[in-house]
């Protein structure tokens, strides 16, 4: 893994120069925006959608939702977005009503409608499914519309976090990689499954620092500039989300895996 990237508010693109991983939902509701000082990458908030409204109905067009990255790339500098895909956990599938196969079907014609609008704008494909025949179906999807993911310089691969560290999901990620050839980016990635698959991957991102520090008191005296007061838990404290963050690092590190130092 070359690249690791930290869920973060928006603000702290101009607080750290590690690289950040940031929601498109509260990052649209601003009107100012700062030239981040590392690697930014955007998530589109699909899970949040679907989870929440069962379709994409409620967020962005996909003009709406290119417009906003060329916003992002011109005023914050980023280095990727997800596209707007359909997650395929099955939780996911009963709220749509949809099946796998047609969530991959709109994840696809999303990614191609969004480079038909742009193809200067940094969307990368996703692959979805839930096993692994559904993987390289989805790969197939791509191929026939003559999109060749081996030639992508990142690829998303959705619907793993809740399973990752499972042998199932470690076959998954070696069949994309090693045999298919594909340079994964793999989202929400906590500790024990980049132990077992980071060196696999790309690139990985998880905002599992957030949940955990919500659970813990305040054990530091870090405030962000601009902040009313001390903070209650660690769910936003910028200092024990790094802390974290080299944890991630030194436990990739335990399993000899190749992290770099722009990680």
């Amino acid at each position: 893994m070359t690249r690791f990237y930290l869920g973060a508010p928006p603000a702290w693109v101009r607080y750290t120069d590690v690289p950040l991983f940031i929601s498109n939902r509260p990052l649209s509701k601003l009107r100012r925006l700062h030239r981040a000082r590392g690697p930014v990458a955007i998530d589109s908030g699909g899970f949040s959608e679907l989870d929440a409204h069962g379709s994409w109905e409620h967020g962005p067009t996909p003009r709406k939702y290119i417009q906003q990255v060329q916003r992002y790339r011109d005023e914050i500098g980023i280095a990727w977005a997800a596209p707007q895909d359909w997650m395929c956990e099955p939780w996911i599938v009963a709220k749509t009503g949809l099946s796998v196969e047609e969530h991959q079907r709109r994840t696809v014609a999303n990614y191609l409608e969004l480079r038909s609008i742009d193809d200067t704008a940094p969307i990368i494909p996703v692959i979805q499914g839930w096993t692994l025949a559904d993987y390289h179906r989805c790969v197939d999807l791509y191929d026939r519309a003559g999109v060749d993911l081996t030639r992508e310089p990142v690829v998303g691969i959705g619907s793993v976090c809740r399973r990752q560290a499972s042998s199932e999901a470690a076959a998954l990620v070696y069949s994309l990689t090693v045999q298919a050839g594909l340079r994964l980016h793999g989202f929400g990635f906590k500790i024990d499954g980049l132990r077992e698959v980071g060196h696999l991957l790309a690139s990985a991102d998880s905002m599992a620092w957030s949940s955990r520090g919500r659970r813990e008191p305040a054990g530091c005296d870090y405030r962000a500039p601009g902040s009313r007061g001390p903070h209650k838990n660690e769910a936003n404290c910028l200092r024990y989300a790094l802390a974290w963050r080299q944890r991630v690092l030194a436990a990739c590190a335990t399993q000899q895996l190749t992290v770099g130092c722009a990680a």
